[in-house]
């Protein structure tokens, strides 16, 4: 009861403990006849006791279950994105000690920041995990935590701050395959062969220091160089200046895996900030509420299993109407599952009755599609100003308003 609880309240898009315990209220006293207390401090208390290893399993199986239902492959092979970004949470002494604030913000002035690496399903955009630590820690850090989770076959698709000698190697080592855009710092690699015009085999030396995270026995057992294809990709939109990406990858073959291949996988790459932007914007993950670490990790892991199940439904709703899944509209989607939910919670229908209002359900959702806009380009901008309030530069114990606020302008 209080997983379904918790998740009712993550899908919310207030997202408050009042309003999902009022919610229960509702539902207790019109299917089973019963009341609860109004105070929020129960459920709060019920909510510490969900462990995290439970709620991984749980998440695991429905991923698991989403690759058995919908297994789109690209050329056989499962196709894992990898990304980082960060979130905030309630200013505590716990928060703070856990991941500690940008040394840039003032004490007292800031919030808590958590760096976070995850892995998505380029297939469904499910989220197949992540790992998380201070905002200290580099994302590639995080990231090869997550390398549990890749198996033998999959394709790693990721930016260039995940590219790296001893990753590119490591991970072909076990069956992975890497395509990611080439770091900047690697310079004057020397061909060995070249495929065509914009497609050449090179070879990459390893570099002289070791890295601190990599043991100095699997450094000494590291090859002096490797053999990396190289793929530059031009990206031309009309309005626009043509784009080269070199990409880099441990897909050697041109035959099996031709440039244009690669060069359409590397641009599917831009979905993933799309996956980051429904988790944190419409689901409203960017800034999570909870006071303590060991309930910030609950929230987190409950709103990767809410953004799940959304991301199922969508594949659902795709597959039974032949509507492309990436067509679907994500906050379409959650505003449809908000409203039907309490229809499809109530005992009163049938079970026919209720697989067909599923049916409706899952046809509203196929129905509500974005536009084909190839090539679009949106600012982060906002248009409204927000109001003239001071900035907290001091600890608000200390702090001082200043009248006639109106007045006031930002120095």
């Amino acid at each position: 009861m209080t997983f379904w609880l918790f998740l009712s309240q993550v899908l919310d898009e207030k997202g408050s403990c009042r309003e999902a315990l009022r919610r229960f209220q509702a539902w207790l006293s019109l299917e089973r006849g019963k009341t609860a207390s109004p105070n929020t401090a129960a459920y709060c208390k019920a909510r510490a006791k969900l462990r995290p290893q439970e709620l991984r399993r749980v998440n695991q199986r429905i991923v698991d279950r989403m690759e058995t239902a919908f297994p789109w492959r690209w050329h056989g092979r499962r196709v894992q994105v990898v990304d980082g970004t960060g979130l905030s949470m309630p200013d505590t002494p716990e928060n703070q000690a856990a991941w500690p604030q940008p040394k840039r913000a003032k004490k007292g002035c800031g919030f808590p920041v958590m760096r976070v690496a995850a892995l998505f399903s380029l297939a469904t955009g499910a989220m197949t995990g992540f790992a998380h630590g201070a905002l200290a820690v580099h994302e590639r850090t995080l990231y090869r935590k997550l390398w549990r989770l890749l198996k033998r076959g999959d394709v790693l698709l990721g930016d260039r701050g995940f590219c790296a000698f001893e990753d590119f190697y490591l991970l072909s080592r076990n069956g992975v395959d890497c395509v990611m855009r080439k770091n900047g710092r690697r310079k004057n690699a020397s061909v060995i062969r070249r495929n065509s015009k914009n497609d050449r085999i090179v070879e990459w030396k390893r570099s002289g220091a070791r890295p601190k995270w990599l043991a100095p026995k699997t450094w000494r057992d590291l090859p002096e160089s490797i053999a990396v294809r190289e793929v530059e990709v031009h990206v031309q939109f009309p309005g626009f200046r043509s784009q080269v990406i070199l990409v880099a990858t441990t897909l050697l073959d041109h035959r099996v895996f031709p440039a244009s291949d690669i060069s359409d996988l590397t641009l599917k790459r831009w979905r993933v900030e799309l996956f980051f932007r429904d988790l944190k914007t419409t689901m409203g993950m960017d800034i999570l509420r909870c006071q303590a670490p060991p309930m910030v990790g609950n929230e987190l892991w409950m709103h990767v299993i809410a953004y799940n199940l959304v991301r199922a439904v969508m594949s659902e709703a795709a597959l039974a109407h032949a509507v492309p899944h990436d067509r679907i509209s994500f906050k379409g989607t959650v505003s449809t599952l908000r409203q039907w939910a309490p229809a499809l919670a109530t005992r009163g229908p049938l079970r026919k009755q209720r697989l067909a209002l599923y049916s409706w359900m899952l046809a509203c959702i196929a129905k509500d599609t974005l536009p084909f806009r190839p090539g679009r380009n949106e600012p982060r901008a906002r248009k409204r100003r927000p109001k003239a309030y001071q900035l907290l530069n001091k600890p608000r114990a200390q702090f001082r308003e200043i009248m006639h606020r109106n007045r006031y302008k930002k120095p």
